[in-house]
């Protein structure tokens, strides 16, 4: 055989397969409404590990598929996967890369997270500006009615929470305000979680609860769903990568766990052990500075009047200062009335002993503990603070 002869058998062959491709029947099909732009393009993604899910720029480009001018677009050759798969559909308002997410809490979100498996045909229809907010399945499995399910509580949530609302961060109440209504937000993703047969969709709603990856205000949820889902799928790559990120040593002390008997250099220029201040009845230890504007606001309206009425009673509190500045400390816990219940701190700053013994970062911080030490809660403010408080006397 010639040169010559090799070639064109060559292309007639990969004709042959291209045609074949484009006849055989599109695996994920659908229409993008309003793709004002030629050659759109729309992606499929592959999250290949936990972390990846949900995440810009870190999910494999398994294909893309044009829009063409009637909205319309079809994959037809996917993986051969024995089990089902997590994709991810992404369209792209702006010139970023196909794997780049818009996990902004409002409606423009560009992806939608979607679950596959051989021999099944996907068909969508979604609007290109509101992608995930839109996004439908006709006939969706009962995984994929889970997905969809999960980003219509999503899209509630953001409405009742967090859709139109400013906050001035620089004040302490409404800095606090914001972080209540983003923890409410969380939360009903994490009911969800709680709720749901299906692993893939719970770790959607796992990572969408932080796209950042930060629950260091609520470890707790990371310890139930490992505990969860270790039951049923243990071998799960996916399991066996959250219950490795929720391993103590990772995470802060939790609700249910003994405080740490940590060595205390107090204001008062002795050294103390925590288990020997503790109330008789309940301690609040609290993380805070002089600089931290809703640290002082909780100094001046909740601590300081709870520990008027209650101190007496068994109510101990006992405050640990992220502080370099010893007079800058003092001054602010005067000025608070703060100094009148126990006061500590390595005078250290951020890289304090204290904040790595109980690996936490982010003030304010709390924890309440009953008289044995153990925390019964943590980071509650105001309100709910006080509410806590009394009701624990008044029984």
């Amino acid at each position: 055989m010639n040169r010559n002869s090799f070639t064109i058998i060559t292309g007639v062959v990969l004709l042959v397969l291209n045609l074949t491709a484009c006849n055989s029947p599109a695996v994920i099909s659908g229409t993008v409404e309003g793709a004002e732009k030629e050659n759109t393009k729309i992606y499929l993604i592959q999250p290949e590990d936990l972390q990846h899910v949900a995440a810009s720029y870190l999910g494999k480009i398994i294909d893309s598929a044009i829009v063409d001018t009637n909205g319309s677009f079809a994959f037809h050759n996917l993986p051969d996967t024995k089990e089902p798969t997590l994709y991810e559909l992404a369209v792209q308002p702006t010139a970023k890369a196909g794997n780049y997410f818009n996990n902004e809490l409002n409606t423009s979100v560009n992806y939608m997270p979607i679950v596959w498996q051989n021999g099944e045909q996907i068909q969508i229809t979604a609007r290109f500006t509101e992608f995930q907010k839109s996004f439908s399945i006709a006939n969706p499995s009962e995984i994929n009615r889970s997905l969809l399910n999960l980003r219509d509580i999503k899209q509630d949530a953001y409405q009742t929470n967090l859709a139109n609302k400013q906050w001035n961060v620089e004040e302490g109440d409404e800095l606090m305000a914001k972080e209540h209504a983003v923890l409410q937000y969380q939360t009903a993703l994490i009911e969800f979680t709680n709720s749901t047969p299906h692993l893939l969709p719970a770790m959607v709603a796992l990572r969408w609860v932080s796209p950042e990856n930060d629950y260091e205000r609520i470890p707790e949820f990371l310890v139930d769903q490992c505990t969860k889902w270790k039951k049923t799928q243990p071998d799960h790559p996916w399991v066996q990568q959250l219950c490795k990120e929720s391993e103590p040593k990772n995470l802060p002390v939790l609700i249910g766990d003994k405080f740490p008997n940590i060595q205390l250099p107090m204001m008062t220029k002795d050294t103390v052990l925590l288990n020997n201040v503790l109330g008789e009845k309940l301690t609040i230890v609290d993380l805070w500075a002089s600089w931290c504007a809703p640290c002082r606001i909780e100094n001046r309206k909740v601590l300081a009047p709870l520990y008027n009425e209650y101190h007496d009673q068994g109510l101990e509190i006992v405050a640990y200062a992220l502080e370099s500045d010893e007079r800058s400390w003092k001054a602010a816990a005067k000025r608070d009335g703060a100094d009148r219940w126990l006061q500590s701190s390595d005078l250290q700053g951020d890289d304090a002993p204290f904040l790595k013994k109980i690996r936490v970062r982010t003030i304010t911080a709390n924890f309440i503990l009953h008289s044995s030490g153990v925390v019964i809660a943590k980071n509650i403010h105001g309100e709910e603070l006080m509410g806590l408080v009394r009701s624990s006397f008044e029984k």
